[in-house]
């Protein structure tokens, strides 16, 4: 009889990228059963193009006093035979209870598959992940084929670079401030590479002050969906940019990146990582106010 498989990841775009290799090795695994996403709304489109889940269901994550909302969870997470959390948060792991205590692997008090590494929190998610699927049995995590994740074409002198100014609104701090992509950009545009800005529309302005300062830069925010950031990292010379998920899919497909990390984020833990896990060049600078062009330009492949 075919087993019902649940995979929980919710999260980051960034996080979600990095259980890409995870999602593919349980696919391997269980070629035979029938295996759900549970993800949120951002991502939903892009897993059911994915080749490693047969049916992708939304969790609107409601609060836990919302009966209604909470009722339709326990619904969606009902009658399966074996549960891989890649998401391991408080939330999740009380997901295992409403789930009437499947087999799970994950870090729920009780499961039956813990991650019961004590410095789970210390490692990288790529190899706590890797290890947690090796406690529950997969021994083979590997570069997984990305070849179906392909958006559409955008017409750009080449060779291109891509920039990424962009980052999550409520952490400022991981931001490199515009004006220093705006003369990366002229930096760039000299060595005959055209900045392309990518970003979701809340990056507009930011766009906008790189172009006042290279007007031959090429703004693309608003314009482009997950699979279509995936194709453009594809044909790039290279990427630049913050701590974001947009870097996460450049790197996961092969583009040369060169990431910046404030203080607010640990690279060690969440840095972008390249096929079979190969990692970015990261700069590093506690205040990224503090980090000139020039060092990041000496980084540039």
């Amino acid at each position: 009889m075919t087993r019902r498989i649940l995979v929980i990841r919710l999260g980051a775009l960034g996080d979600f990228v990095l259980s890409f290799a995870p999602f593919a090795a349980i696919r391997s695994h269980h070629p035979d059963a029938g295996i759900t996403l549970l993800t949120t709304a951002p991502f939903a489109a892009m897993a059911r193009q994915a080749p490693w889940f047969d049916e992708v269901i939304v969790d609107t994550r409601p609060r836990w006093w919302d009966v209604p909302g909470l009722l339709r969870v326990i619904r969606q997470l009902q009658g399966f035979d074996f549960v891989y959390d890649l998401q391991t948060s408080g939330r999740s792991s009380r997901y295992f209870l409403l789930a009437g205590r499947p087999l799970w692997s994950g870090i729920a008090p009780g499961c039956s598959h813990r991650h019961a590494n004590p410095k789970r929190d210390q490692m990288h998610t790529l190899e706590r992940q890797r290890e947690q699927l090796l406690m529950a049995g997969i021994a083979d995590v590997a570069r997984p084929d990305l070849s179906w994740l392909e958006g559409a074409a955008f017409e750009l002198p080449r060779p291109y670079a891509l920039l990424v100014p962009g980052a999550a609104a409520h952490r400022p701090r991981k931001r490199w401030p515009v004006d220093r992509f705006a003369e990366l950009a002229c930096a760039l545009a000299a060595r005959g590479r055209t900045p392309v800005v990518i970003g979701g529309p809340g990056e507009a302005a930011l766009a906008r002050s790189i172009l006042a300062g290279c007007p031959q830069a090429v703004d693309l925010t608003g314009r482009t969906a997950i699979a279509d950031i995936a194709g453009l990292a594809r044909g790039a010379a290279l990427a630049v940019g913050n701590d974001t998920g947009p870097m996460h899919l450049a790197a996961a497909v092969g583009c040369r990146c060169v990431v910046l990390f404030s203080a607010d984020s640990d690279p060690a833990r969440t840095a972008p990582r390249g096929p079979g896990g190969t990692w970015p060049s990261v700069l590093r600078s506690e205040d990224l106010a503090d980090l000139p062009v020039a060092r990041v330009a000496a980084a540039l492949p």
